[in-house]
């Protein structure tokens, strides 16, 4: 299998969103060739000062290219991408590479390798963990799913934008393996919103327990950022919080499916839902903000019903 080079290979990218954008700046920095469509031409136009070039459709993107890249905000695009009325593989080369990144439910990864086969093309799913800034510093950690000769052949590619890179097994086992590391990082984000409500609660000023809290064990390095945004009341999107409902959505109907118990899922997802507001885009961690108005929310009906008087 020939591995995939700078010097030989072009590489076409489809979706210059929070994650598609940074990632594919990384690709042009390394050194390759990348062409980029999205919906919104003005996003694929930022990379043209890294040396980028914009396709003005799909096909002209797909036909050009030897691997094409995705990054798209869900299932149902990633399928109209490449199964619907611009489908990518009607016009990619026979022997060429797909690799997507996109958070999507595994059966869907799976659909698409299949899709890709019948047309010569073979499909990797290589899902990502990682924020906006990681993406930016090429630190993300990757996850593939698919052939292992052309994930191993795809090294190049991956070298450039991550720190670390697994194959972990056929296709739709990195759609998989993401939806297991994001079911610890929104639980883990709801877990810090109620350890910070409850301190505030019992009287600890905001920011100092917020600044004590970030020098603990017990952060995350996926959290520990979170918490100086928050501190200055940032929540402004570094991976959204409409994103992260999504894929709370996909991560319980994965446990249906395999009848996996996840309370604590489920309990986070109806944070964030609760958070989630159409028209607004914030952060994941702006579930901190939900559970401080519903503690706050909580106290204020104690007072007015006189729960508590006289305990």
């Amino acid at each position: 299998m020939n591995a995939i080079t700078p010097g030989k290979d072009k590489l076409g990218f489809i979706g210059i969103g929070y994650m598609g954008r940074p990632i594919a700046q990384r690709l042009l920095e390394a050194g390759f060739q990348l062409t980029a469509y999205d919906r919104d031409r003005g996003k694929a136009q930022e990379l043209v000062q890294y040396g980028g070039a914009v396709a003005n459709s799909i096909a002209q993107l797909a036909s050009g290219c030897d691997v094409l890249l995705s990054c798209l905000p869900n299932d149902e695009i990633v399928m109209s991408v490449y199964n619907g009325a611009d489908d990518a593989f009607a016009s990619m080369r026979t022997g060429s590479l797909c690799i997507d990144l996109s958070t999507v439910y595994p059966e869907t990864s799976k659909k698409l390798a299949q899709l890709g086969a019948k047309r010569g093309v073979d499909v990797l799913d290589v899902t990502m963990s990682g924020s906006t800034p990681v993406a930016e510093q090429g630190a993300l950690v990757l996850f593939g799913g698919g052939d292992r000769e052309r994930f191993d052949a795809a090294e190049a590619i991956f070298r450039a934008i991550a720190r670390k890179y697994f194959h972990v097994g056929p296709s739709g086992s990195g759609a998989t393996m993401k939806l297991v590391v994001n079911s610890l990082l929104g639980i883990g984000m709801q877990a810090i919103a109620e350890a910070v409500a409850l301190g505030e609660k019992a009287g600890l000023e905001r920011n100092r327990l917020l600044e004590v809290l970030s020098q603990t064990t017990v952060v995350a390095p996926a959290h520990l950022g979170k918490l100086p945004r928050a501190m200055n009341n940032d929540y402004s999107p570094q991976f959204p919080l409409r994103l992260m409902n999504k894929d709370f959505g996909l991560i319980l109907k994965l446990a249906a499916a395999v009848g996996a118990q996840m309370p604590a899922a489920r309990a986070a997802l109806d944070v964030n839902a609760a958070q989630l507001t159409p028209g607004i885009e914030q952060d994941f961690s702006a579930v901190i903000l939900q559970m401080e108005k519903q503690a706050h929310s909580d106290s204020a009906d104690k007072k007015r019903t006189g729960i508590g008087a006289g305990q």
